[in-house]
This record gives structure tokens, sequence and C-alpha cells, in this order.
């Protein structure tokens, strides 16, 4: 990530904060006033996001550090340390989420509930949108910053939004005469975020233990390896993800009458053609195996 793709990060960050502030805020009142436990726990579910972006911020910055005596190879992977504290942060509220829903289910079986009022319905409708914008806001800042912390944030605002669609089915139902429906939508949005809590994990884990890169991707890389002339085979390539970046190690074979400032030169071209065609390389390692020509003609 690039110093102004981290700033633009950081802007989209700070902006998603006020919006979730205002509408977490809007949503508890508007929970309180409507007697809705559904969207209650939407409103605590919008506040967790303010402090779960702060995370991503704190991330981002910790992340773009340059590299240092004690961490020679950056510190990329401080936006993965973001992405599992938020996943933490999103599982406890998820759970305290649905445990709430739960109990309102178990010890009003069968008893009164309280009906939620329209404005409980006008608030979700009114979270539906703003999430989901905000997701696309966020989800575009993500891609073109290659910011892993930053797309957690994103799909936790999909998962808003989808859990305010719990929340408006929920209070729908429960106007409609079905008031259980409102503490079981308390349930769903609990199931919501625990999904978004797995894939946010998985993928926070997979950066922080080296996963390499796709076949796809590792394709296109030896397609260019194998571009240049004097590389006549490639022995060896491996990747590894490092935060939001990739590190190469290649070995290639070229002929072995070739000069040692010749070999040299073939790795220095190989290196240059792997960091120019893949901006997300750090870096690139081009080892040359020598080759006997002469053995390979038939």
């Amino acid at each position: 990530m690039t110093a102004a793709n981290k700033e633009a990060a950081i802007k989209t960050a700070r902006n998603t904060i006020i919006v979730n502030a205002v509408l977490s805020l809007f949503k508890l009142v508007a929970g309180v006033t409507a007697h809705s436990a559904a969207m209650i726990s939407d409103a605590l579910h919008s506040l967790a996001d303010v402090f779960s972006t702060v995370i991503v911020i704190v991330g981002v910055n910790l992340a773009h550090k340059k590299s240092d005596k004690e961490h020679p190879y950056g510190h990329e992977r401080f936006e993965c340390v973001a992405a599992i504290i938020l996943s933490a942060v999103l599982f406890v509220t998820g759970l305290g989420i649905g445990w709430s829903g739960v109990q309102k289910i178990i010890y009003n079986h069968g008893g009164y509930f309280v009906i939620p009022g329209s404005l409980a319905l006008i608030a979700a409708l009114v979270s539906i949108a703003v999430k989901e914008s905000m997701y696309w806001y966020t989800y575009k800042a993500a891609k073109k910053g290659n910011s892993s912390a930053l797309m957690a944030d994103a799909w936790h605002h999909r998962s808003d939004a989808l859990s305010s669609v719990g929340s408006f089915a929920g209070i729908l139902g429960a106007r409609m005469g079905f008031p259980l429906l409102d503490p079981l939508a308390s349930v769903i949005i609990c199931l919501f975020i625990l999904k978004a809590v797995i894939g946010i994990f998985k993928d926070a884990i997979g950066k922080m233990t080296d996963r390499s890169c796709s076949d796809a991707v590792i394709e296109e890389m030896l397609e260019i390896i194998k571009a240049h002339e004097a590389v006549m085979a490639v022995d060896q390539i491996k990747t590894r993800i490092f935060g939001d970046k990739i590190y190469v190690d290649v070995e290639i074979s070229a002929d072995q009458s070739a000069t040692l400032l010749e070999a040299h030169n073939i790795a220095q071209q190989v290196h240059d053609a792997m960091e120019n065609n893949f901006p997300l390389i750090k870096h690139c390692m081009v080892h040359v195996n020598p080759v006997d020509v002469e053995q390979l003609r038939p």
C-alpha cells in the first residue's frame, strides 16, 4: 500500500466511524422508544463497529511503519493482528446479542412480548441502506489499497446490513402478530456476526502463517519468468503472503558458460520483471542454477 493509499484508507475509516456513531445512536433511540430488542441489538452491533474501525486505523498505521533493526522485513502483519483483534471483538459482540435474544425467548415463552413500534421499522430500513452504502465505500478503498484490515471492516458493514434485514423481518413479524420473531431476530443477527468472524479470522490467520499465492497467480508469475530468453527452466518457485505484500523465491536454470556478470544480469532482469508486473511483490529473490547446454542437445 502506497502512502497515498494509506491516507485514503485512514480517511475512509474515519468517515465510517462518524457515520456508525450517528447510526448507532439513532438505532438505539429507535429501539428503546419502539421497544424493539432486535433494534437495540442492532444498535449495539453498530456501536461495536466504531471500536473495530479504530482498531483498523491503528493496524493500518502500524503496518506501514518503515523497516527497522528489529523488524527488517517490515510491519505489514500488524494489519493481520488488527483483523484478528477485530474478529475477537465481533465474536464477543455476536455472542452477547445472541444470548440476549435467547434469554428473552426462554423467559418469555408463552408469556407477554412487547410489540415493537413503527419507529423501529423505519430505523431498520435506514440501517440497511446506510450500512450497504458503507460496505461499498469501504470495499472499494480496501481493494484499491489492498488492505486486509479495511476489507474485514467492509465485510463487517455488510454483515450489519444483513443483520438489519433480520431486524426488519423480526420487527415486522412482531407487529403482524408474531412477537416471538423480534427476539428471534437477535439470534439470527448473532449468526450473521459469527459467520463474518469466521471469514475474517481465517483470512488473517492465512496471512500470518505464510500462505502461498493462488495457483492462478503463480502461473502468471511463471509466464513472466519463462518469457526471458536466457531462462532455460524454472526449477522452483515459492511464494508467501506477508500481510498485504508478497515475497517470492525463484530458482531458474541458465547456461553455465555465462559469466558471473551475465548470470547476475539475468537474475536482475527476472527480478525487475516480477516486481514490475506484480505491484504486491515486496521482494523477489532469484537464484540461478547452471546448466550444461551441450548435454541438453539431442
